[in-house]
């Protein structure tokens, strides 16, 4: 019924009025751990499972401990959910609180009643009894607490002391990322946005880790102040964007910084949000036993990025290499690095009978049929070539040359069918029939 559980409690920041959300923060800590749930007021995460994939305890401790202090969130550690969340809520703010430090009856003992929101309800009553703390509470009989008071409160102390188990409901990941922040005062030179959006930034990045992505680009919005002039709008935006999927929160800052220094505000800005617009799936570092030579600089797509930044797009100009026989057209130079596109989400099938010859369909209000109008599924696969083909050597041999557009259809009839669509004399096309699947 002990693990090893982190609680995390949001407190107010310098670069915000109001502290950051406990769902917000609780898809952040996703990154570490999937045993995630929302407690009250805080986020409570299980990582005794996590541990070897961070490099041990004592390293996760630190990247936890890191992050909740940029986001603005106290932590604690305890063997439950429950007693990390007492523990946090009455810390010192010198720094986090190790609930293993002690035998955890030693760590709660002390704790005033509010420490757990199910006997804090009961203060006055318990007051007048004599008990101040956790362990007041503990030393009363326990048939006379099941009686006077609900059950609830028996309940959260057994919890507390690891003495019955924890059920929650886990948190899941959003399949989209954007967070919104309010600024504490109203700002009016854009690089000074950048201070507030690298909160965001960090919650993204940890979006990005838990669902194993990197961003290829982002947006940073501002909404203008209410008090703006009436033609300056409502807000503005900006979009970034990596020459590779990353999820480095310091390379989206400079890239970030060096964007908005090359922007004027209409009007001052009191809100900003961040979305991440484009992502891809990334490749893990290796955590082998074998140590890997360090990276001590960035890679050349970094840099130029960086550069065209910082000089304009149209700047910095890449050799890109293309599939093509064409010797004047293998290479070009281009200003966009070339992105990476995410593979095509299916890929058609081949049927199980082919006919020996296309049987040309008919078609109604640019729609095939075979018995039956046909509904296409699947489609279009270009399939274009053979220009160099004949069917002999012979001097009247026609060409095999095809530039056919391949669909999946569905005969109300016939079932699953392979049809294509071809262009003929004129700009004029036609459907035929290739072939039918089992």
């Amino acid at each position: 019924m002990r693990g090893h559980w982190a609680a995390l409690l949001p407190i107010p920041l310098p670069a915000s009025p109001s502290p950051i959300d406990a769902t917000s923060l609780g898809i952040w800590a996703l990154q570490f751990t999937p045993r995630v749930a929302l407690l009250e007021d805080s986020v409570v995460a299980e990582v005794s499972g996590s541990a070897r994939l961070f490099g041990g305890m004592k390293a996760l401790h630190r990247l936890m401990e890191a992050g909740a202090e940029e986001l603005g969130a106290r932590v604690a550690w305890a063997p439950t959910g429950t007693s990390a969340l007492a523990l946090v809520r009455h810390m010192s703010a010198s720094g986090p609180c190790d609930g293993f430090e002690y035998p955890l009856a030693k760590m709660l003992d002390p704790l005033p009643l509010e420490a757990l929101s199910a006997v804090g309800l009961h203060q006055p009553t318990l007051a007048r009894v004599g008990c101040r703390t956790l362990g007041d509470v503990r030393n009363l009989p326990r048939g006379g607490l099941s009686r006077r008071f609900d059950k609830r409160l028996l309940l959260a102390l057994d919890q507390a002391y690891g003495l019955r188990p924890e059920v929650y409901e886990w948190l899941t990941l959003p399949e989209t990322f954007h967070a919104r922040l309010e600024l504490m005062s109203r700002v009016e030179a854009a690089p000074a946005l950048l201070f507030g959006a690298r909160r965001l930034m960090i919650q993204m990045a940890g979006w990005l880790a838990a669902r194993r992505l990197g961003a290829t680009a982002f947006t940073l919005r501002w909404c203008h102040d209410v008090m703006r002039a009436k033609d300056a709008g409502t807000g503005g935006e900006l979009t970034v964007r990596t020459a590779q999927p990353t999820q480095n929160v310091e390379h989206f800052a400079r890239l970030l910084a060096e964007h908005l220094s090359k922007v004027q505000l209409a009007a001052p800005a009191g809100d900003i949000e961040l979305l991440a617009t484009e992502v891809l799936p990334i490749v893990e570092e290796s955590r082998s036993l074998i140590p890997e030579t360090l990276r001590k600089s960035g890679s050349t797509d970094l840099a130029l990025e960086r550069i065209q930044a910082r000089l304009g797009d149209t700047s910095v100009r890449r050799p890109v290499l293309a599939a093509d026989h064409r010797l004047e057209w293998m290479q070009s130079w281009q200003c966009e690095a070339p992105r990476n596109r995410a593979a095509s989400p299916y890929e058609l099938p081949l049927p199980s009978w082919v006919l020996d010859e296309p049987l040309r369909l008919i078609e109604r209000d640019n729609r095939p049929y075979y018995q039956g109008p046909l509904q296409l599924l699947l489609g279009p696969d270009r399939i274009e070539g053979g220009w160099w083909h004949r069917s002999s050597d012979e001097a009247d041999a026609r060409p095999l040359n095809v530039q056919r557009d391949y669909w999946l259809a569905l005969s109300p009839h016939a079932g699953v069918l392979w049809v294509f669509q071809q262009r003929l004399a004129r700009d004029q096309t036609a459907w035929f029939l290739h072939g039918h699947f089992a």
